[in-house]
């Protein structure tokens, strides 16, 4: 048995139908983490501006559980759960902690400012790998980079997703060791 079966991992799972928050019911009644980008959106009900909370990435859920747990899971449950595989490995993608950990303090902020881009975008040639050290997304490491004019910090899950963080002033950012 690998330790991927045996460990805990990100996985990045595919769902079609905008079933994510079914998906995510079951995992919950399973006492599995799992994790959805989410967004405000303003809406117009008649005169009045309702705020309200969306998905900002469609058919996309992240759960941490074992390899071998999930598997279970896909042969009991009716639901469709599909992992996204790597190319290269033809391997299910599995994304560090670390990495997770960074995008869910980003994402999970819901503020207006973060910008969720399309993870071809994200394939940095330019940007320094950097960590930012005091402010609401401190310990947060990604690329430093300029977009729409402001100065942000890109996380990025490669293949998968990408989110830049509001503005980051450059005395809260340490580049680290390429």
């Amino acid at each position: 048995m690998t330790t991927e079966t045996v460990e805990n991992n990100w996985y990045a799972i595919r769902v079609t139908y905008n079933r994510e928050m079914k998906i995510k019911r079951e995992m919950d009644a399973r006492h599995i983490e799992t994790f959805l980008p989410m967004k405000y959106r303003i809406r117009m009900r008649g005169e009045r501006r309702i705020k309200e909370k969306v998905l900002a990435i469609h058919n996309l859920i992240f759960i941490y559980t074992t390899k071998q747990k999930l598997q279970e899971i896909k042969q009991t449950t009716t639901l469709p759960i599909r992992y996204i595989m790597d190319r290269e490995t033809k391997t299910p993608i599995t994304i560090p902690n670390n990495q997770m950990q960074s995008f869910i303090a980003v994402s999970g902020s819901i503020d207006e400012q973060i910008i969720y881009l399309e993870p071809d975008i994200t394939n940095f040639k330019k940007g320094d790998k950097v960590r930012i050290t005091g402010g609401i997304f401190k310990d947060t490491e990604g690329y430093f980079m300029r977009i729409k004019g402001d100065r942000r910090v890109v996380v990025c899950l490669h293949g998968i997703a990408a989110v830049a963080t509001t503005f980051v002033h450059p005395s809260l950012v340490e580049k680290l060791p390429q």
